[in-house]
């Protein structure tokens, strides 16, 4: 993921101005680059290092996503709408 998909993503997510840190963005961000691994990994079956580093990104979303279920469960069903996550 370059600089720029990045920046339109948190553009994209963001909950004021200046925002990068929010869970929403943490779990736009992260879904971004799981949907880019899962596209090389279709391609490249044996690489065992990536697949590991998607099942670690993976976990951390669904941490992000629990802990913002817990914590405001409204904005947690727009965010999985928004990014069309399984949930």
């Amino acid at each position: 993921m370059s600089q720029v998909d990045k920046k339109m993503v948190q553009s994209a997510y963001q909950r004021h101005d200046g925002d990068t840190g929010s869970s929403d963005v943490q779990v736009a961000v992260l879904t971004r680059r799981i949907e880019h691994l899962t596209e090389h990994l279709k391609t490249h079956r044996k690489d065992h290092s990536s697949r590991y580093g998607l099942i670690k990104m993976v976990s951390a979303r669904r941490r992000l996503l629990d802990y913002l279920k817990k914590k405001d469960e409204q904005r947690y069903r727009e965010l999985i709408k928004k990014l069309k996550i399984r949930r």
